[in-house]
């Protein structure tokens, strides 16, 4: 990746300790990304930070290694946690969970995930061995915040990941009550995928002076994607969806349903035609969830049905192919959804199947994106419906 001045920026330019410098190598990294030049050397600075960075731009370690990194200067053992990282999700806590102890694997560094779904007594007796990194959802960590289990006491570091989606999903309130029990001089992480006016009037509570980063190119998709859309009745859509893959020989598809029980439906009917899929929403307890993940990364199944929530924070690095079964009716979302895809220097397709009454749908997401979306056609399946 390129700094300002032209010349090609390495990981060793950050200044990162040796013992994360390892761990960093032996995942295979030289260069950082965008979000993590920007953000890196601002957070060992002990800035506040509102940064703008979606999935799939590095934002996770972007945080976490300057995080790292300040926890060594200082590592005496602690019992309360010294670092706070609230997800809106069970799936992006684990991963964040995951990726402090990738990257954290040579350092006395001690790190927890809890989140809701699961019995709240391991998670209790963790916490009282001990914990410097604290990765939780909010619903979770209020419920063992009420039990006295956790004591934000010591918290030098809060980190709000996916802010947007937070809000979204209604969680302001555990933030705005969880926010009250935690030290004011302490360091704040702001990300979000978007700087709605609403993240901004959360951003002004928590922030001091903060420093913002805004890498995302707004509304746009990467060039790597190659979008088009079919047309196609709404009944005709499972079909059409079933045709292509069998027809094209498409393998690892990520497919967007717009609720959980069309999700649900589509799964049934692919597996109709010896298809292999299995569907990702919030109905789904978190080991379904994270089999059903393993499962597509492996290639046991070809294709996973999710609605936008439970996407949200799905790692999936080589990811070809990402199809719209439904529009999203925030067109901002048809960009999330598409940026999944064509990530890593690797080309990707994103597919659209359009019905009639998704028409303004349509016209919204082109309107954001600057472009029109490539027509194509499939026989057989024309619209009967315009």
């Amino acid at each position: 990746m390129d700094s300002p001045s032209g010349i090609t920026m390495t990981f060793d330019d950050l200044g990162l300790p040796e013992p994360i410098m390892r761990a960093v190598r032996e995942k295979g990294y030289v260069n950082p990304t965008p979000i993590q030049i920007a953000a890196i050397k601002k957070i060992l600075k002990g800035s506040d930070l509102m940064a703008s960075a979606q999935t799939g731009t590095g934002k996770t370690a972007a945080f976490t290694l300057p995080i790292l990194q300040l926890l060594t200067k200082n590592s005496s053992a602690r019992d309360k946690p010294r670092v706070l990282i609230i997800a809106p999700t069970r799936e992006l806590a684990a991963q964040i969970y995951e990726t402090v102890n990738s990257y954290g694997k040579y350092l006395l560094v001690k790190s927890i995930v809890v989140f809701g779904g699961v019995k709240i007594g391991p998670q209790i007796r963790k916490l009282r061995q001990g914990v410097d990194i604290l990765v939780a959802t909010p619903g979770r960590l209020c419920d063992l915040h009420n039990q006295d289990a956790v004591d934000f006491g010591d918290i030098e570091v809060l980190v709000l990941d996916e802010a947007d989606r937070m809000l979204d999903m209604g969680f302001l309130p555990d933030i705005k009550r969880l926010q009250s029990h935690i030290p004011k001089r302490k360091q704040s992480l702001l990300f979000s995928a978007t700087f709605s006016q609403d993240i901004r009037k959360l951003a002004k509570t928590m922030l001091r002076n903060p420093v913002e980063v805004d890498v995302a190119t707004q509304n746009t998709a990467a060039d790597s994607v190659k979008q088009y859309l079919y047309a196609v009745d709404k009944s005709q859509k499972a079909k059409l969806l079933s045709h292509l893959i069998t027809e094209e020989g498409w393998h690892q598809v990520l497919v967007f349903s717009r609720t959980k029980h069309g999700a649900n439906r589509l799964v049934k009917l692919l597996a109709k035609d010896s298809i292999r899929a299995l569907p990702i929403h919030g109905n789904k307890s978190q080991s379904q969830r994270t089999k059903a993940l393993n499962d597509f990364k492996r290639g046991k199944i070809d294709i996973l049905v999710a609605t936008d929530i439970a996407a949200r924070g799905l790692d999936i690095v080589q990811l070809p192919y990402v199809v719209n079964f439904d529009l999203p009716q925030v067109p901002e979302d048809y960009v999330h959804r598409i940026g999944r895809t064509g990530r890593a220097g690797l080309e990707g397709e994103a597919i659209s199947l359009v019905s009639a009454d998704e028409i303004k749908h349509l016209r919204n997401i082109e309107l954001l994106i600057k472009q029109n979306i490539v027509r194509r056609e499939r026989e057989g399946f024309e619209p009967q419906h315009v």
